[in-house]
């Protein structure tokens, strides 16, 4: 349940305070340079620290840090170096296996199809060479990545490999609850439009 609630407080603190473009795909005039230096080190990937932070000094989590100014600047640096990491591997996996960066919309009608695919467009995205869907290799890795790797920082409460996956499941639900934001952000944005959305959801419920 803890994870789950982090997972949720880190997806609304950046998905709604620095929300992403619908459509955050390859842009030919962008490097994946750039796009690496963007999105590890603006303001969105503050705002997830500062978040995962919070979470954690609220939860003294690991308790060998306690509490304070240090403690909360012990954590923000602990989970910005694991942002880090997750891009320094996520952005040279995609790139060499061709995958697409950023979350394409679905385009489909209904609430439920778009959730689905919001959701499973944490695992799947497509191959700049050819368009078809393809396993996400870059984001796994470099979820998986980063939690093991962050584990070398970690007091010894939260050094285990099995603490580094959980790491990574967090990493991967929030990726997931981004990706469902930006899915809904044109009806999130404009609130006047939901009307014609819950009709359309409540057909493709039934």
């Amino acid at each position: 349940m803890r994870c789950i609630s982090i997972a949720v407080i880190l997806c609304l603190s950046a998905g709604l305070a620095f929300p992403a473009p619908p459509h955050d795909g390859n842009y030919p005039e962008e490097s994946t340079g750039k796009r690496f230096v963007k999105h590890t080190f603006g303001l969105e990937a503050v705002g997830m620290a500062v978040a995962g932070a919070g979470m954690n000094q609220i939860s003294n989590t690991p308790h060998e840090w306690g509490q304070g100014a240090v403690g909360f600047g012990r954590r923000f640096a602990s989970a910005f170096g694991g942002h880090i990491v997750h891009n320094a591997i996520k952005y040279p996996v995609a790139k060499l296996l061709h995958e697409e960066f950023g979350y394409r919309p679905s385009n489909k009608q209904g609430f439920k199809p778009r959730l689905k695919y919001a959701l499973l467009s944490t695992f799947i995205t497509h191959k700049t060479t050819t368009e078809q869907p393809t396993l996400a290799v870059g984001e796994i890795s470099g979820a998986v990545g980063a939690g093991l790797i962050s584990r070398l920082w970690q007091p010894k409460s939260v050094a285990s490999v099995g603490h580094g996956f959980a790491s990574a499941g967090i990493v991967l639900s929030v990726d997931a609850g981004m990706n469902v934001v930006r899915e809904f952000w044109p009806e999130i944005r404009h609130p006047h439009r939901h009307g014609a959305v819950t009709n359309t959801s409540s057909v493709s419920l039934r």
